[in-house]
């Protein structure tokens, strides 16, 4: 294989997913050169791995209209056409991703287990030997159906030194110090179900701060940092609030270097998971099995009801789905011995 596709649009906690991908393929062919197709929140993250040679930009927004469509159409063409390959991988199985990977050229086309809107008529569906597992299998079981044999699992992913030295001005700013252990409390999730109580984490975030570690509030977005403002009103030892005030990169850059990491089913803390860092994961709506930390399934903790893993985006019941788990329980399993 000599030039690769990748097609993995969106959303940040997915593009981390499907991240190995590129690792398993050069390492079954060094000189193979990877494109990777990706919308515009997720490619600064992209942009660290040094595995993706080139990045193509897909703007959905630009398509939404007759007019976009016809003004932005043959210029993404034009971009996917300009270089023939062996292959094209469908990470994502939707409509906008099918019709990124039928404009390429290819003889081989591939797609994930579980394709959807159509995209499985473009791309040939995978049912590899995970098909029913983790999510971050499922896209190497595309990679191994590719060729590749897949013996090491890794998220490559390169932190600059100017995002490390971004983040220890931030802490300065914060009269915190980097070089102290710290735990970062990812606050947020896109699903309103998938976020731990305000409460929750202001607790935690004191029972750290008694255990000599320092709290770190991490995230972005205005529903992220109004509750970043609850939990610094509720906590008794104000954490550091970082949360919007760090790009993608350096939001890397402080997963990588924290002592552990809590939060919900989030790209966040994903991220953190693949960067190596011990990582609990809060569960209700989604299940470990297919999205709880790759690699570390011991450290998810899923919510006792017996219609967790729903897959429901909001609760019918008026659940609040993840307050069952106890800021004790959050402490008991962070503070265990490595």
């Amino acid at each position: 294989m000599k030039n690769i596709l990748i097609v993995k649009l969106s959303a940040i906690g997915d593009v981390i997913h499907a991240l190995p991908v590129s690792h398993a393929i050069k390492e079954a062919w060094p000189a193979c050169r990877i494109t990777w197709v990706v919308e515009p929140p997720a490619r600064p993250l992209l942009a660290l791995n040094p595995c993706v040679d080139e990045l193509i930009t897909f703007r959905k927004k630009e398509f939404r209209s007759l007019g976009g469509f016809l003004k932005n159409f043959g210029r993404l063409k034009e971009k996917l056409q300009a270089a023939e390959y062996d292959a094209v991988l469908d990470l994502q199985g939707l409509f906008k991703s099918a019709a990124v990977a039928f404009l390429a050229k290819a003889p081989v086309k591939l797609g994930m287990c579980n394709m959807r809107e159509g995209s499985g008529y473009v791309s040939k569906p995978v049912l590899g030997p995970n098909a029913q597992g983790h999510i971050v299998e499922r896209y190497l079981d595309v990679a191994r159906a590719l060729g590749c044999p897949v013996k090491e699992v890794r998220f490559p992913l390169e932190i600059l030194e100017r995002d490390k030295a971004r983040l220890s001005w931030l802490f300065q700013q914060e009269g915190a110090d980097l070089s102290r252990p710290y735990v970062a409390l990812a606050v947020g999730a896109n699903w309103p179900n998938k976020r731990w109580p305000e409460e929750h984490f202001a607790r935690l975030s004191d029972m750290l701060s008694e255990a000599g570690l320092v709290p770190v509030l991490a995230g972005g977005g205005p529903v992220d940092e109004e509750r970043a403002a609850r939990i610094l009103h509720l906590a008794d030892i104000p954490p550091v609030n970082l949360v919007g005030k760090t790009t993608l990169p350096q939001l890397a850059g402080l997963m990588k270097g924290a002592k552990a990491v809590v939060g919900g089913d989030t790209g966040p803390v994903h991220l953190a998971a693949g960067l190596g860092r011990k990582t609990i994961m809060l569960m209700g709506p989604t299940d470990a099995n297919r999205n709880g930390p790759y690699g570390q399934m011991e450290n998810a903790i899923e919510a006792d009801h017996p219609c967790r893993g729903c897959w429901k985006r909001s609760c019918p019941k008026g659940l609040d789905c993840l307050a069952v788990i106890t800021p004790d329980m959050v402490k008991e399993r962070l503070l265990d011995a490595h």
